[in-house]
């Protein structure tokens, strides 16, 4: 039985390793790993200006809704979260919710984050959060915390940013010229360009991607559909390699004339609703479209699937989307996206996928999936993404690892990225390699696998980084200025 004085500190260098083997697979092989963070919503206009933060405040909490939704559970007022009270006190009010979230990832995120970047070997309470923020923000203002600076600090070699098709990516070209080891990549986000819900909006971008695209109002589907090429073409020759989409589901329609794409889109046009199948239709079709265009250009696409969103009428109109109000959904997804899938493969056109679920259930559908349309082409063409948003913590992640294990094989797994808006979330890398270790080790231990070291070492090595090198074709010689 352990013991106070026994027992193991908290934040060791052996965090999440519980045995010999764990250890020596994670302080050997994956530690220093380099970082490929091929999914981001950094702001590409803060990397390439290398800014710095005026304190804590604006690079920790600003954004992030895992801590607002924390603060709301605990009866903290909205105007210390996002509202209009003074940097200082949204901070305090968060260090006094820190020890109350026991249990929840943000503990250990908060602690490593403090210790990684800042050398803070404490932990964040009432007491000691002015003292903090007056010494994190005068860090802050030194070369070494710039953003450049902190993400070569955690050894990161390339973030993707996630980027609209109306996007100019001026900053990554500019970006691109500056000669750093840091490298900065695109992702195609398209999802407002069938986005036909809201005919207001939908329309209002049509007329701001028609400007862009093609110097003209987009009035047919043939025309939507080469404003969508022209973009890509434009990205892919600013070093683009990867699309990126936030989805419900995935839709199939078994008749590809099911409903007239031009006159849907002149219904949109001309304001009025279009009913639930042929809006989810006119989705399919486009997306497919895309599909074929990424392909063609040998990009990797990623669907991001079950998040249920905006849920809260009220505190919608009151902030806005992206502020906490998400949850995970309960879609069907099997058929629709072995359909979807079936559908590219049939005629030689799916491109490398990355599969991501935001319900736990559907884990076992995603592994067995990706193994439906691995054809032999590519070393792990089809990838079940690692645990993902409400998934990125402990328990998911290990879930999702074993789940892919069990059907599917983690060797060839293209490991973790941050999905983030802070640039102080880099740790969840190591995070992330901690507990892959630790699963390996576990196995070890308990006679399951071998100890072979420098293969465990090597698969390792492959999860945490060499397979998503391989993967991903991100080369700063295909930005054409």
């Amino acid at each position: 039985m352990q013991t106070l004085e026994t027992q193991q500190a908290f934040l060791s260098e052996d965090f999440l390793l519980n045995n010999k083997y764990s250890r020596k697979l994670y302080h050997e092989f994956a530690k220093d790993q380099p970082i490929i963070d091929y999914h981001n919503h950094l702001p590409p206009s803060e990397i390439n200006s290398n800014k710095k933060f005026e304190n804590i405040s604006r690079i920790w909490l600003a954004g992030d809704h895992y801590k607002w939704r924390a603060m709301r559970t605990l009866g903290i007022p909205e105007t210390y979260i996002t509202g209009d009270a003074s940097d200082r006190e949204k901070f305090q009010k968060w260090a006094e919710a820190v020890p109350y979230t026991l249990r929840n990832p943000l503990y250990h995120w908060t602690h490593l984050e403090l210790k990684r970047y800042f050398d803070i070997d404490e932990l964040l309470t009432k007491e000691n959060a002015g003292r903090i923020f007056d010494q994190t923000s005068e860090m802050l203002q030194g070369e070494d915390f710039s953003t450049c600076s902190l993400l070569e600090k955690m050894n990161v070699e390339v973030v993707c940013s996630t980027d609209d098709p109306t996007d100019s990516l001026i900053e990554h070209v500019e970006f691109s010229k500056k000669g750093r080891n840091l490298e900065m990549y695109s992702a195609f986000r398209p999802d407002k360009s069938f986005a036909v819900e809201d005919q207001a909006t939908y329309n209002k971008y049509l007329v701001k991607l028609g400007e862009i695209s093609l110097g003209q109002d987009i009035e047919s589907y043939d025309e939507l559909l080469q404003a969508l090429q022209n973009r890509v073409n434009y990205f892919h020759a600013r070093g683009c390699r990867v699309s990126d989409h936030g989805l419900e589901q995935l839709y199939f329609f078994e008749n590809d004339l099911s409903y007239d794409m031009d006159g849907l889109l002149q219904m949109v046009r001309k304001g009025n609703a279009l009913l639930p199948d042929q809006a989810k239709f006119f989705k399919y079709q486009v997306l497919k479209e895309l599909s074929k265009m990424y392909h063609e250009k040998g990009w990797v696409q990623q669907f991001h699937l079950g998040a249920l969103r905006n849920t809260n009428a009220r505190m919608l109109q009151f902030l806005g989307p992206d502020t906490g109000f998400d949850s995970i959904g309960d879609f069907d997804q099997a058929k629709a996206l072995a359909q979807y899938l079936n559908a590219l493969d049939s005629t030689d056109q799916l491109c490398k996928t990355i599969l991501y679920n935001l319900n736990p259930r559907d884990n076992e559908v995603m592994a067995t999936m990706i193994g439906n349309f691995n054809d032999g082409s590519i070393k792990g063409k089809i990838q079940f993404g690692s645990g993902w948003w409400y998934m990125d913590q402990k328990d998911g992640m290990e879930k999702q690892i074993n789940t892919l294990s069990n059907m599917g094989m983690v060797s060839c797994f293209i490991g973790m990225l941050t999905d983030s808006r802070s640039f102080l979330s880099f740790p969840r890398h190591e995070y992330f390699r901690r507990i892959l270790c630790n699963l390996f080790g576990n196995d070890v231990e308990n006679g399951e696998l071998p100890w072979d070291e420098a293969w465990l070492g090597k698969i390792i090595q492959d999860i945490c980084y060499q397979n998503a090198k391989n993967y991903f074709d991100f080369n700063s010689k295909n930005i054409n200025f």
